[in-house]
């Protein structure tokens, strides 16, 4: 990793009035290049995680109603390359052969997310429950637990059963919330005796503004300065709701936790001493991650967005915000429905301030923050092209939280990173240095104070990445999507998580440096292994297509001269 630059102690000492930063963690050091060696908690959980239209398949199979991304991903030009989730890791067929990858892992917990649609097909409990879907659940959660392996539930990780967005519009339209409900009591009943660490949605700003602001995801909506700010809104309440029928109806029995995960880049001013840029960055972070976070916590938006979204209205000439408002009833309902807090990060943003237009044509959530994001060109990016490896930020991020939203327990529901590449490659080396220096910054604020209790991989397997379909890989497990049966194959960053879950952190140099070497030599085999599959595959199209082909064009051709010679003699 590239050194950050040095800064001067007094302008730090202004990042620290404007973030509010936690008492215990010291915004005056930057020693970005730093490695801690030690270890974690006792108890401390290890995991991966996967979600259902990412990784299951079986689109339409046994009673499974159509989700938002099951019609979205068969819209040509949706999706690079037009991929689609259809069959993507077959999952939903490998539930033993997946689980002995995690137990080879010795993962402590698995993060994975129900599909709505596989279990109430028009997102409707009236309706009808596809006790199908219902069994596929069952046996999923019967295996991790017979293998020692904690079950972290997602309700919802973004695949909306299409009967609801084309009725009601999906999350623009309020009745989400109860039919949301009902799905999640439906869990509860049917999981809940097993399932004790629940997260009602996985990353929302991502549902908001890329399915309602700018159309990337599904439904594909692109509704400006308006759609991404309604559907937060009714998500937010829908949490929370989700969160008090637990409360009210499951907790006393079952014992578990209802939590949350939400995804947010850590911003950085540009220049700390520009009291413009530094509080740009904590409206990037406000935007970001606060949008949800403060209402949960404190019961309603951040001021800062409150502030800028309304000014921007009035500007526009508009009666009212474009950010909802909630009222003092919903507040108090809302303020404290978080057992623990789920955080997804990958990487970290420069930001400095710029003044947007306000003109009405020219409204969006983006403009109402009134920034610009920069990058360092030295940060590593090994695949998606948001992603860069910057792991300084992710310590600055939980500790903001912790200062922010008075401690709460975390959960990293999300970390990881991607390759782009066309050609195969199992020794994943960015991969392991990625997970070696985000983790040890975890651990780093672990002891600034921080109350992170466990930590999960993103992901356990190559996967469907949403826009990008299969052209961007995140998982410890190589997936041959070619191949019908679509085998798995380790990369060298298992071999390197693993010693990392056994040992409980890092132990000293010597040993740390060992795992990866260790690593690199183990893959080096499993590539040349790999390597030889393009050439199986093949001649499997040559069996199934290609000589059954040429057979029957034989015949054809047999049939035709047999028809010439008769027609001669006669």
């Amino acid at each position: 990793m590239q050194p950050h630059c040095a800064v001067s102690v007094c302008h730090v000492f202004m990042l620290v009035l404007c973030l509010s930063a936690a008492e215990d963690f010291d915004w005056t050091k930057n020693n970005h290049g730093s490695f801690y060696y030690g270890t974690f908690p006792t108890g401390f959980s290890w995991g991966a995680g996967g979600s259902a239209y990412q990784t299951e398949g079986a689109w339409d199979k046994d009673g499974k109603g159509l989700s938002i991304w099951d019609v979205f991903s068969h819209k040509k030009g949706k999706i690079l390359q037009n991929d689609t989730g259809d069959s993507s890791c077959e999952s939903y067929y490998k539930i033993k052969d997946d689980v002995s990858l995690m137990k080879e892992l010795r993962l402590n917990h698995y993060r994975f997310s129900i599909s709505w649609p596989r279990i109430i097909p028009t997102g409707v409990k009236s309706d009808h429950v596809n006790e199908k879907g219902i069994q596929f659940y069952d046996e999923l959660i019967d295996h991790l637990l017979e293998n020692h392996i904690t079950p972290i539930v997602t309700l919802y990780h973004w695949d909306l059963p299409q009967v609801l967005q084309e009725k009601y519009g999906g999350w623009q339209n309020i009745s989400m919330i109860n039919h949301f409900n009902d799905f999640a009591n439906l869990c509860f009943e049917k999981f809940g005796d097993r399932v004790k660490h629940w997260i009602t949605f996985n990353n929302p700003w991502s549902v908001a503004v890329e399915g309602y602001e700018t159309g990337e995801h599904a439904p594909g909506l692109k509704l400006r300065g308006t759609g991404a700010y309604r559907a937060a809104h009714h998500i937010i309440k829908a949490h929370a709701k989700v969160w008090h029928t637990y409360d009210t109806q499951w907790r006393g029995k079952q014992k578990g936790l209802v939590g949350i995960s939400l995804s947010g880049d850590w911003g950085e001013p540009v220049d700390i001493s520009n009291q413009k840029d530094i509080e740009a960055a904590e409206r990037y972070v406000q935007f970001y991650l606060g949008w949800f976070a403060t209402p949960i916590f404190h019961g309603d938006y951040p001021q800062v967005m409150k502030d800028f979204v309304g000014r921007k209205s009035v500007q526009q000439g508009l009666g009212t915000s474009r950010l909802p408002v909630f009222s003092p009833q919903e507040k108090s309902y809302i303020k404290g429905t978080c057992d623990f807090l789920g955080i997804g990060h990958f990487t970290t943003r420069y930001i400095t301030h710029r003044n947007d237009p306000s003109g009405r044509s020219s409204n969006s959530y983006f403009t109402d923050r009134d920034l610009a994001e920069l990058v360092d060109p030295r940060w590593p990016d090994p695949g998606s092209e948001w992603l860069y490896s910057v792991p300084w930020g992710f310590r600055r991020l939980l500790n903001f939280v912790k200062s922010q939203y008075g401690n709460p327990m975390i959960y990293v529901t999300e970390n990881g990173v991607s390759e782009k590449m066309m050609c195969t490659e199992l020794c994943d080396e960015w991969r392991i240095q990625y997970y070696k220096d985000y983790i040890n910054e975890m651990l780093k604020a672990i002891r600034d104070g921080v109350n992170v209790k466990g930590y999960t991989a993103w992901s356990l397997l190559d996967k469907f990445e949403w826009d990008e379909g299969y052209s961007e890989r995140f998982g410890l497990y190589y997936v041959d999507f070619r191949n019908k049966n679509k085998p798995r194959y380790p990369k060298a960053s298992v071999q390197f998580y693993k010693r990392i879950i056994s040992s409980n952190g890092f132990p000293n140099h010597r040993e740390v440096e060992n795992w990866r070497r260790k690593a690199v030599e183990m893959c080096s085999s499993s590539n040349q292994l790999l390597a030889a599959d393009p050439l199986t595959s093949h001649m499997e199209m040559v069996t199934e297509i290609v000589v059954p082909t040429v057979c029957t064009l034989s015949i054809l051709i047999c049939a035709v001269l047999l028809m010439f010679l008769l027609r001669r003699r006669n």
